[in-house]
C-alpha cells in the first residue's frame, strides 16, 4: 500500500484534532448495527483514514463498514472533498462566497429580487424598503446551515424595532422574500425548497432538492428538512427522500405530496443557469449553488465555496454502494484536458 504525502498529512492532522470519545462512540454504534468485532471496527476506521481519507463520521455516515474495496474507492470522503476545494478554489476569491453581502453584489444579476444592507445610518432607506416589501428575510453575513435566518412581517409600528434588532444581532443583509413556482411550493409551502447544484470545472456533478418540514421557513437538512437527489440527465427524483434521522419518504410527511418521481420543472434551463453562474469567477471552480425556481425561471439564493460532501451520496441514494467520486474525477479530467488544449493553441 502506497501512502501519498496528501493522505499522510490528512491522517496526521486528523489524529491531532480527533475527538476520540466520539470515535469510540462510532465504534460502539457500528458494532450495534453490524454486530462486527469492535477491535476490527476500530482498525478498519484507521484503515479507511489511511486509504480513503475518511474520518470516523464518514465511516458511520456512508456505512463504509458495509462496503467492499471497490465501493469504498468511489466515496467522496472528507479528506478527498477538502483536497478538491484546495485544488480548485483560490483562497483570494473565497470572499465572494464567504460573505453573503459580497456575494449578492457580485451575483446581483442572478438574484431576481431586491435586497439591501443595513447599517447604523440608513433607517430611512430600510423604512422605504419595508414599505415596498411587507415581509423580509434577514440574514447574518457569514453563518451557514440556515443559522440566524428569520422572516419578519414589517409595518410602520414595528419597523424601527426590527431595524434595531438587526443591528444588535449583526444581521445586516435584508432581502425581499423569494418566491417559488407552484409545483415545488406544494411540497412544503412555508419554506423555499431550494435546488442544490454542485459544479466542478463548470460541469454539474451532483444535484438534489432540499425540502422544508414542520412548517419551518428554511429547508436545511439540519433543521429537520428532507433531501432527495435529482437525476442530472432527466431532472427526476428517482430515490426516496431522507431526513437527518435516516427516515425515508416517498411522500412528504406533512403535506403528503409525492416526492419520488417528482420532475423538476424547467430542468434544462436550471442546468444552463447554474453553469453560467459557475463561469463568473473561474478561480472558484468547485461550488455548491442554492437555486430557487420561480414561476419565471431560476435564480440564486446563495453559493457555497466549500460544498459539503455528505448529502449527495447518502447510502439510500447510491446504486450498488457506488459514490460520486468517478463522476467528479471525470469532470476534473475534462477540465485538465481543456486547459491543455487551450495552452497548446
Amino acid at each position: 500500500m502506497v501512502i501519498t504525502v496528501g493522505k499522510l498529512s490528512y491522517l496526521v492532522k486528523r489524529l491531532r484534532t480527533m475527538d476520540y470519545s466520539k470515535m469510540f462512540e462510532t465504534v460502539n454504534y457500528v458494532h450495534s448495527e453490524s454486530k462486527k468485532n469492535k477491535v476490527g471496527i476500530f482498525f478498519d476506521i484507521i484503515n479507511c483514514g489511511i486509504k480513503y481519507q475518511a474520518g470516523y463520521m464518514d465511516y458511520k455516515l456512508f456505512e463504509m463498514y458495509n462496503l467492499n474495496k471497490k465501493q469504498r474507492k468511489t466515496i467522496i470522503t472528507r479528506g478527498i472533498n477538502n483536497s478538491i476545494v484546495k485544488k480548485y478554489n483560490n483562497p483570494e476569491y473565497i470572499k465572494y462566497f464567504s460573505n453573503k453581502l459580497t456575494f449578492n453584489k457580485k451575483f446581483n444579476k442572478y438574484l431576481s429580487r431586491e435586497w439591501m444592507e443595513v447599517n447604523k445610518d440608513n433607517y430611512e432607506e430600510f423604512k422605504e424598503f419595508v414599505n415596498n416589501h411587507k415581509e423580509i428575510i434577514v440574514k447574518p453575513l457569514s453563518e451557514s446551515c440556515g443559522k440566524g435566518i428569520e422572516l419578519f412581517k414589517v409595518n410602520n409600528k414595528n419597523s424601527k424595532e426590527i431595524y434595531e434588532n438587526l443591528l444588535s444581532t449583526k444581521r445586516y443583509l435584508v432581502e425581499e422574500v423569494a418566491t417559488q413556482c407552484r409545483e415545488i411550493a406544494k411540497l412544503h409551502p412555508t419554506s423555499i425548497n431550494t435546488i442544490r447544484i454542485i459544479t466542478l470545472n463548470q460541469e454539474i456533478v451532483a444535484s438534489f432538492l432540499r425540502i422544508g418540514n414542520n412548517n419551518d421557513i428554511v429547508d436545511n437538512f439540519n433543521h429537520g428538512g428532507l433531501v432527495a437527489p435529482i437525476n442530472i440527465d432527466t431532472g427526476i427524483i428517482d430515490y426516496l427522500a431522507i431526513d437527518k434521522k435516516g427516515n425515508l419518504y416517498e411522500k412528504h410527511p406533512l403535506t403528503n405530496e409525492p416526492i419520488l418521481w417528482f420532475k423538476i420543472p424547467k430542468w434544462p434551463r436550471i442546468k444552463r443557469f447554474a453553469i453560467a453562474a459557475s463561469k463568473e469567477i473561474p478561480q472558484i471552480g468547485y461550488i455548491g449553488w442554492d437555486v430557487c425556481l420561480g414561476e419565471s425561471g431560476p435564480y440564486l439564493i446563495e453559493g457555497n465555496e466549500f460544498p459539503g460532501h455528505d448529502l449527495y451520496q447518502l447510502p439510500p441514494h447510491r446504486t450498488d454502494g457506488i459514490g460520486l467520486l468517478p463522476r467528479f474525477e471525470k469532470a476534473m479530467k475534462k477540465g485538465k484536458k481543456e486547459n491543455e488544449n487551450s495552452n497548446s493553441n
